[in-house]
């Protein structure tokens, strides 16, 4: 897969290079684009699909060489390989019997305008193609627009083709000369803008197929957003055609120059070799070993127990951590830390800390093996209920969940380390030979899950152990979800998360990415090749905006495109072709989890000022209060009370300044918390470079907007029943942040769990 079929080069910088991608051929449609990542260290890059071969199983793509990923790409040659191609993806062009209509296209933008042409033409349009460029050079596909099209005007700005002038006077010819129903335009932004401007004149709809920025192309980051008719829309999900009278281009074209300076950087660095910047490096932080022995029984009583002081976690010192992106803030507890803290638990008849834990882990269980020295043991009776313990031994709120419950609080005390005692397991235990847990034997019935995050996974492990043939469709070129792309190294090392996908793959669960499902592959398509069930996880990712003037300046961004640059791609690398921006002084908006990882992640990648800006208190802040703790040790500062009520640009276009509104609190709104109040007049400037959006996400639609029979909610999210899981759709279950919204690992986990359980019972009836 993923295969260079041929490749021949159009003018100097312009390639045509045809890929094998099988499952994109079948599904592809005039309008769709992909994402390619040219090797580990490459961008994710999209590329519009100008033509696609069913029976080959290939696809062609149009490259114009301009940065360091694209000039990777057009000097591959046949045989090579791209490491990664997924798609299609945005939504395709709506192609029906509209008349006359003027397809108006400028240098590469012919690629994508082909397959556009080919399809009205088919549907009994008469079709005017005008064909522009800088050049008789520049001019592409010629010969096959022509193929397709009823007449095809040639301009070329110093008139070596065609006629001599701009695209907009060939366009503007048609319309004098004879009725046009509709115009599709496509090239670069500038020209897209000078088409629209044209067209409307004249009151002829015209659609504009938009190449904004992208990183994952399927909602998650928010980098390719635009202004359509006053409203903010994602071109990878909601395009990338949008009415072009209502797009904002000079809004477009600002944010398209956004990182230009790191580009050009970039690509002067992969000409000459210099090092012209300086960024973080990455530091192998291998788990620490600990030094096991023989335990002497613990004679003391249950008094003896609960006089013992909670253990304190051993943890980097802030000016150290500081430095780098990768080293892990909490060291894990030693041996004798642990199991004295394992004599702190009373081992309760009726254990409500394992009522407090989700995927209801065996609690008083695996603590009273620890406390003996039998790790592995340990080990295994955690397996029987969580497939992630490493991970949720690090990320999950225990103080809100099973510590929360524990008998040590009644007393008077704090309560038992249960985290820090899950990690210290999970890290240190010998290899069990079961992998994670126990299991049946094989049944041969084929179990599909969509999304490899915490959700997926642990539904994907519980269906291994009862016997199934599980295969997880992920979309990213990495499994692990949200547990790799939005939570940093230095909170959860991917090492880690690798080590627990490991363990499901000894439980023969089968991994398989750059697939979405709802474009790759449908629902349809899964149950179609023998899929028993499917459960959808793929939780939480379109990000939120407030919808305040100047969101969409240059230097603001959603935290999921800041994280998913920095932890997915490695922007912070100086072997990435990922660029980053490199703030000075740096707000972040919310008062979550996330909001603490990206406010953490700019303090280390070298802002002066990194703030924290939340309309609530501290006190009701929802994230962790070691992760606050952690923030305000490494330098991060707090502004609570306040809230940005607009972003004011500089001279190029990117944000220097946010206006904030203090805020007092009043009556409890529905979540219980008290309801944030604007204090009238109270209005004042900060000066800023970066704003960074950490307002929660909500489920991608391209699941059920693709999805016969499943139905949504108000908030997009999946109809699921909330003990199973069960959807509206016959054999489909969901769980996670997909059904209820951005919420824990630990919770979505637990949906997982429940999940598997529900439609175990549903295939064997």
């Amino acid at each position: 897969m993923n295969k260079i079929i041929s490749k021949r080069f159009f003018s100097e910088n312009v390639a045509e290079i045809v890929v094998e991608a099988p499952l994109i051929a079948r599904s592809r449609k005039a309008g769709h684009f992909v994402i390619v990542r040219v090797d580990k260290n490459g961008e994710r890059m999209p590329l519009t699909i100008s033509d696609a071969d069913l029976e080959q199983g290939t696809i062609t793509l149009v490259v114009q060489r301009i940065g360091v990923s694209s000039s990777k790409l057009c000097a591959l040659e046949a045989g090579d390989y791209v490491a990664d191609l997924v798609g299609p993806l945005g939504k395709a062009t709506d192609i029906r019997n509209f008349g006359t209509v003027v397809c108006a296209c400028g240098g590469v933008g012919a690629a994508p305008m082909l397959p556009i042409a080919q399809a009205l033409k088919a549907a009994g349009n008469r079709v005017i193609t005008v064909l522009a460029a800088r050049n008789r050079e520049l001019i592409i596909l010629h010969d096959q627009l022509a193929a397709v099209s009823d007449e095809v005007i040639v301009m070329t700005d110093d008139g070596s083709m065609g006629q001599k002038g701009l695209v907009t006077e060939g366009v503007e010819q048609v319309i004098n000369r004879e009725q046009v129903d509709k115009c599709v335009t496509i090239g670069p932004a500038i020209m897209m803008k000078f088409v629209a401007l044209t067209t409307k004149k004249y009151n002829i709809p015209t659609e504009a197929s938009l190449n904004t920025i992208m990183v994952d192309g399927t909602g998650m980051c928010g980098a390719c957003r635009v202004t359509v008719d006053g409203k903010t829309k994602f071109v990878c999900v909601d395009g990338p055609e949008f009415d072009a009278h209502k797009v904002d281009f000079d809004e477009m074209l600002s944010r398209l120059r956004q990182y230009k300076t790191e580009e050009v950087m970039a690509y002067e660095e992969s000409l000459h070799g210099d090092t012209l910047h300086q960024s973080a490096t990455q530091v192998d932080s291998p788990l620490a070993s600990v030094e096991l022995h023989e335990v002497a029984p613990f004679e003391g009583k249950a008094k003896d127990r609960v006089a013992i002081p909670r253990v304190k976690m051993n943890e980097l010192a802030p000016d150290v951590r500081i430095q780098s992106l990768y080293k892990e803030v909490n060291q894990g507890l030693t041996f004798d830390q642990a199991v004295t803290e394992a004599h702190r638990c009373l081992n309760c008849k009726n254990p409500t800390c394992v009522e407090g834990c989700p995927v209801n882990i065996n609690i008083p269980g695996f603590i009273k093996q620890l406390e003996i020295g039998n790790l592995a043991a340990a080990a295994e009776i955690i397996a029987e209920s969580s497939t992630l313990p490493a991970v949720c031994g690090r990320v999950c709120p225990q103080e809100k969940q099973c510590e929360s419950k524990c008998i040590h609080l009644k007393m008077g005390h704090q309560p038992v380390a249960i985290g820090y005692l899950e990690r210290f397991v999970a890290d240190n235990a010998p290899k069990a030979e079961s992998g994670t847990g126990n299991r049946e034997s094989k049944n041969g019935k084929k179990i599909a899950v969509v999304g490899s995050g915490p959700a997926g996974l642990a539904f994907a492990g519980d269906m291994a152990k009862y016997g199934y043939e599980v295969t997880v469709f992920e979309a990213l070129h990495e499994i692990g979800g949200v547990l790799k792309y939005g939570i940093p190294e230095f909170r959860l090392p991917n090492r880690i998360v690798d080590k627990e996908i490991d363990g499901l793959r000894a439980l023969g669960v089968t991994f398989q990415t750059d697939t979405i499902i709802g474009k790759t592959l449908s629902i349809q398509d899964l149950q179609d090749d023998g899929f028993l069930g499917i459960f959808v996880g793929s939780g939480a990712g379109l990000p939120r905006f407030m919808g305040i003037p100047g969101e969409n300046l240059n230097g603001v961004m959603s935290c999921n495109g800041y994280l998913t640059r920095v932890n997915l791609m490695n922007a912070a690398s100086e072997e990435s072709d990922t660029p980053i921006m490199k703030a000075k002084n740096i707000a972040v908006i919310g008062g979550g989890n996330t909001a603490m990882d990206a406010v953490r992640t700019a303090k280390r990648l070298g802002a002066e000022h990194a703030i924290v800006v939340y309309r609530r208190s501290e006190d009701e802040m929802p994230a962790r209060i070691e992760e606050v703790r952690h923030a305000k040790e490494e330098g991060v500062e707090f502004m609570t009370l306040h809230n940005p009520i607009e972003y004011h640009a500089d001279e190029n276009g990117r944000v220097r300044e946010a206006v904030l509104q203090v805020m007092e609190l009043g009556e409890p709104d529905a979540s219980g918390r008290r309801r944030p109040v604007e204090v009238e007049g109270s209005e004042f400037e900060m000066e800023l470079d970066t704003v960074i959006m950490s307002l929660g996400t909500s489920p991608n639609p391209l699941i059920s907007s693709t999805t016969e029979g499943l139905e949504t909610n108000k908030w997009k999210c999946i109809v699921a029943d909330e003990e199973f899981g069960k959807t509206t759709k016959e054999g489909v279950f969901a769980g996670g942040d997909a059904v209820t919204g951005a919420a824990t690992v630990i919770l979505a986990m637990g949906a997982g769990r429940k999940a598997a359980e529900a439609i175990h019972e549903y295939i064997m009836g």
